[in-house]
């Protein structure tokens, strides 16, 4: 019977670790933990290994940081210490910080509990930042006296600039409703072309939905928009238009010819949102088609109280519309 054969593993010196640590580390922007290095590494000496995270760290080749009860090791990036050339220390620290919040920003209490610095003292480094163009402050719609700061070469975050909804931290009503109403009648066209060449009810239905990104080329050929517009975009306008009661969605399996996009094209099944217009079943009544029908305080309406049918705005306003026969109060108001 043969003997079995023993293969002896050298163990890796700290200079063979270090450049396996740099690998990972490369491989993994985000980080890697020592249990990632271990398994890579599993005949170098864990004294070793310590000498290699620790020498990297003093030559600033590689940084730690804590995430989930863990500690993960990345490359530096050197970018960050040359534009901080010529700071001190204490700039240093708020710039990483900052750094770290991302295009979120993060709060003047929340860098002064994690750099430990006094507010005076905070306030004149985040100037000087501000300044050397390193760093800016963003106001954050969710709270307009509130200020995030982060990168000076960064876009914000949706949540702090608010998208495309938002100008200057004001809400676009106005373009808000034009968006609404030009989606609206896209799929008001999709319909009627659907019922006009089609007899059969189910090719018709079929026929008369369009896909988010229909949509959103057709806003984008109308060019009414400043900004660039996301499909996300276009589909939150659609979702109001659900809301509303003027459309419906659905989900669909497949490109099946409407002119969509899934988020992974390269999978066998794709889910695509298709929206298309709907009509009401029956006609409003007469009481709904004038302010008080819909009015939210008719019950405390009375006349010589504060709220009174001879003041009323919106009663005076309907009184003096001119109407046609198919005029509803939704064309009015």
């Amino acid at each position: 019977m043969a003997e079995a054969v023993t293969v002896k593993l050298e163990k890796l010196d700290a200079a063979e670790i270090e450049q396996k640590i740099i690998e990972l580390c490369a491989a993994n922007p985000a980080g890697v933990t020592d249990k990632l290095v271990q398994m890579h590494a599993p005949n170098g000496d864990p004294s070793a290994r310590v000498a290699a995270f620790n020498k990297l760290l003093s030559q600033g080749k590689i940084e730690v940081l804590k995430q989930k009860n863990q500690l993960l090791y990345r490359l530096k990036d050197g970018d960050g210490d040359k534009k901080c050339k010529g700071s001190d220390r204490e700039e240093k620290v708020v710039y990483k910080i900052v750094e770290e919040a991302g295009n979120k920003g993060i709060w003047i209490r929340d860098i002064r509990n994690k750099s430990g610095l006094v507010l005076t003292s905070l306030n004149k480094i985040l100037k000087n930042l501000e300044s050397k163009k390193l760093i800016k402050a963003v106001k954050s719609v969710s709270a307009s006296k509130k200020k995030v700061y982060m990168l000076y070469n960064l876009e914000p975050d949706r949540s702090v600039s608010g998208g495309a909804w938002y100008s200057e931290q004001e809400f676009e009503s106005e373009f808000v409703e034009v968006l609404n109403q030009q989606c609206h009648r896209f799929l008001l066209k999709k319909l009627t072309v659907a019922k006009e060449t089609t007899s059969d009810p189910v090719l018709e239905k079929n026929a008369s939905f369009a896909s988010s990104k229909e949509v959103w080329e057709f806003i984008k050929k109308l060019g009414i928009s400043k900004v660039q517009l996301s499909l996300e975009d276009i589909e939150t306008i659609l979702n109001t238009l659900i809301y509303d009661g003027k459309a419906e969605k659905t989900v669909v399996c497949g490109s099946g010819g409407l002119g969509g996009s899934s988020k992974n094209s390269s999978s066998s099944e794709e889910f695509l949102n298709v929206y298309r217009a709907i009509e009401p079943l029956v006609e409003s009544s007469g009481l709904m088609r004038i302010p008080c029908g819909t009015c939210p305080v008719k019950e405390n309406c009375y006349e010589g109280g504060t709220v009174s049918p001879s003041m009323c705005q919106y009663f005076k306003k309907w009184l003096s519309e001119d109407f046609d026969d198919n005029a509803s109060f939704e064309d009015v108001f």
